[in-house]
């Protein structure tokens, strides 16, 4: 099988790595599909933002990508590659004031309705002070809105029409989750972190973590109808709907903090989740309706204690308080505080477009970087082979030592 060396483009994002490549990258010609892909260039895109955490299109035709900037702007970069001057959307005044160096904290998803052509509604995911009535000493609400385009200018949304869908009471600053996607069932998925703090214990969370906990929303995947009546219906076949097992918004639980999700848009429309592991285990789930994922149960296949994070003890439960089983994840690596390779999982897409023919099929993802304050991340491809998923670094050619040595210092990070 003859190798060869691709340009992927690129983004580095605050102290944390998002990528995104089109459907069709520029090269001259096709690469065949018996080819494997081994490297990759990466190219600069756009600067001058505080900390990028995506890029989203709004599959309008326009060829605008919508870069969503964790101080709570979304600009616009054209057809051109402009950054356009106005700001798309600017929810600064709405948030929670965010903590310089490091915060998990901010603007953190974007998602544009499947008719957002015809009906300009769009939604977000952004942190607000806690509200009135939340639990004490809790330290912000999650806030989940609609908003429209302006009626006069489709490069500026009007800030005068949110309306607010869920808000998400949560007790620590970290684990939020934070990426919106629609699936090919038109529904809204909203990944939860599990509160934060560390190990899914201490204030606001319970005996069993909020991770195993299906009476409240964190730590959960969750699937909600934007297009019924009142501010969003309940698809009536999620898993706890019509029994007293869980919230009926919830369609999968047992996660820690799910920071990216993403459908294969391909003929499977599988649901892939990252979710960023505690201590040793960094893992890609396959998400399916009514799935226990496990944490804090287990952390990626192996057990995990509370009391000993770094140490994986060798027994625990086989399945969750409801007697559900565990289901594993496709893929999982040790973090890089553990001779692993890397220290928070951001996840990434399915390439199903056709110019790079040895990508077709495969899982594209990123690790933020191997240490703290440190511009060293990985980027990876993944297929399934034999029942089996098999995964590899992809060397980045015009990077540091072959890695993602770029840094951009904001307030991001997703560990």
């Amino acid at each position: 099988m003859k190798k060869v060396v691709i340009l992927i483009l690129i983004a580095v994002i605050g102290l944390g790595l998002y990528f995104f490549y089109q459907d069709d990258p520029v090269l001259d010609e096709e690469v065949d599909v018996e080819e494997q892909v081994i490297g990759v260039g990466i190219e600069l895109i756009a600067e001058g933002f505080t900390s990028p955490v995506g890029f989203v299109s709004a599959n309008d035709g326009t060829g605008r990508m919508f870069l969503i900037d964790q101080i709570g702007l979304i600009k616009i970069i054209d057809e051109d590659g402009e950054v356009l001057e106005d700001n798309f959307l600017d929810v600064r005044e709405k948030m929670v004031e965010l903590r310089e160096g490091f915060d998990e904290r901010g603007l953190l998803g974007l998602a544009f309705h499947p008719e957002f052509t015809s009906n300009g509604r769009f939604f977000v995911h952004y942190s607000a002070p806690l509200r009135e009535g939340a639990p004490e000493g809790w330290d912000h609400t999650g806030v989940i809105a609609e908003f429209r385009v302006s009626e006069d200018n489709p490069n500026v949304a009007n800030i005068d029409s949110e309306k607010i869908i869920i808000q998400i009471d949560q007790p620590q600053f970290n684990h939020n989750g934070g990426h919106l996607a629609f699936g090919p069932d038109g529904y809204l998925y909203i990944p939860l972190g599990d509160g934060g703090g560390a190990n899914d214990v201490g204030l606001g969370h319970p005996e069993i973590g909020n991770g195993q906990d299906t009476s409240n929303s964190l730590g959960s995947i969750l699937r909600i109808d934007i297009d019924g009546e009142g501010t969003y219906s309940i698809p009536q076949d999620n898993p706890f709907v019509g029994s007293e097992d869980g919230l009926d918004e919830i369609f999968a639980y047992g996660f820690r903090n799910p920071y990216h999700i993403s459908f294969d848009r391909g003929g499977s429309n599988e649901l892939f989740v990252a979710d960023v592991g505690q201590d040793l285990w960094e893992e890609v789930n396959i998400v399916t309706r009514g799935g226990n994922y496990g944490w804090n149960i287990r952390e990626g296949m192996h057990c995990f204690d509370p009391e000993t994070p770094a140490d994986s003890p060798s027994d625990c439960p086989t399945v969750g308080a409801k007697g559900e089983g565990l289901i594993n994840p496709i893929l999982q690596y040790r973090n890089a505080r553990h001779d692993g390779i890397g220290i928070a999982i951001v996840g990434g897409y399915v390439y199903r477009g056709q110019l790079i023919r040895g990508l077709i099929g495969q899982y594209v993802f990123a690790d933020w970087s191997r240490a703290f304050g440190a511009g060293d991340g990985s980027l990876f491809t993944a297929r399934k082979e034999n029942d089996r998923w098999e995964f590899n670094e992809l060397e980045i050619l015009n990077g540091v030592n072959g890695r993602l040595g770029l840094f951009v210092k904001g307030v991001g990070g997703r560990c």
